[in-house]
């Protein structure tokens, strides 16, 4: 297959450009490589998948992975509508994959117009090329984040998401409405999926994994919110990644979809929430140093739990998260304190 990855410089991206890759897909990567973060990080995700740091440049220069002939990655913004135009025409893709997003629910608060550009004309922009190009399925990133106010737990895709606490959250139900129309309208498969708190190896300096590892590597303290009584679904990299696949995998039926409309939405997630101080003291145990802790209230933007009901992708597609907590962190710190990590002092 041919298959198109946008946001492939990002910590789900990455992974999944570099699995497709190896099992043979030919993949194309594209991504801005914005400094929301620090980019030595989605550089070094890039040089594990074939690409050189200083190869990488904007749309004019489409870069081969030193790694898989099958590979390629340009440097492009998904809201620049004739970049992506030409791209489509160039490569007439089988299958895509929207990553590409303005990520962080704080951030969005206090910069919402950023959301705009990326999360919604950039999204837009895939919609348009994935109707004129004939794609056959769009597979889009959406977060656990859409469920905002809700009150029943653990969250199913048929919950009501009516209520979100940040622009973040809002951009991605967003996606989800506009795609429903997208495959109302034009009859291509849209599948979304509700991604839920995944960790791991190269996972993002400004989630709570990276924060608080650094912190507690530097005996410096780190910020605990509600008393570390709030409670996540923390998702490994490798089973979000495989789940994933199995999406990108998959062709939609009418049949089984409401409506008769090609549109499909999974939560994604480990199905174990645990506490915020239970996962403080995996990283505590694997770094071998406790944390010095400075309690605080809620966060704007942050909803007190997340817990993904998964049974659908389970029985329709066979999903099944194979790393507990434990094994997870594990992992994670062995990368944090290797050579590998390229934020490391």
């Amino acid at each position: 297959m041919k298959i198109l990855i946008t946001g492939a410089a990002g910590f789900i991206g990455s992974k999944l450009m570099y699995e497709l890759a190896q099992r043979g897909d030919f993949v194309v990567g594209v991504d801005c490589i914005n400094d929301y973060y620090d980019v030595r990080m989605k550089y070094g995700r890039l040089q594990m998948c074939g690409f050189n740091e200083y190869d990488v440049s904007w749309h004019q220069n489409i870069v081969q992975s030193s790694k898989f002939d099958n590979c390629l990655f340009v440097r492009m913004d998904i809201a620049d509508k004739e970049a992506m135009e030409q791209l489509f025409l160039r490569y007439h893709f089988d299958k895509v994959m929207n990553l590409a997003a303005q990520a962080g629910v704080r951030y969005s608060i206090q910069n919402p117009f950023a959301y705009l550009h990326s999360n919604l004309v950039g999204f837009l922009n895939v919609l348009e090329c994935c109707r004129n190009h004939e794609v056959s399925h769009l597979v889009f990133a959406s977060s656990s984040s859409v469920y905002g106010l809700n009150e029943h737990v653990p969250y199913h895709e048929d919950d009501k998401v009516d209520s979100p606490v940040s622009m973040y959250a809002a951009s991605k139900k967003s996606n989800e409405l506009m795609a429903h129309a997208y495959g109302k309208l034009y009859g291509f498969s849209v599948t979304g999926l509700r991604y839920f708190t995944v960790y791991g190896p190269w996972g993002r300096p400004d989630m709570s994994p990276m924060l608080f590892a650094n912190a507690i590597s530097k005996g410096e303290p780190i910020k605990v919110f509600i008393h570390g009584d709030m409670i996540r679904d923390f998702t490994y990299i490798d089973d979000i990644v495989n789940g994933t696949i199995r999406v990108i995998d998959s062709t939609l039926n009418a049949e089984d979809c409401p409506h008769h409309v090609l549109y499909k939405i999974y939560n994604i997630g480990c199905s174990h929430p645990v506490k915020l101080m239970d996962f403080i003291a995996e990283i505590e145990q694997a770094l071998g140093k406790k944390a010095e802790k400075i309690y605080l209230p809620m966060q704007p933007g942050d909803v007190y739990q997340t817990n993904a009901d998964t049974t659908r992708l389970q029985t329709e597609l066979g999903y099944q998260p194979h790393f507990s907590l434990h094994e997870g962190i594990g992992k994670f710190v062995e990368w944090y304190q290797s050579d590998q990590n390229p934020l490391r002092d």
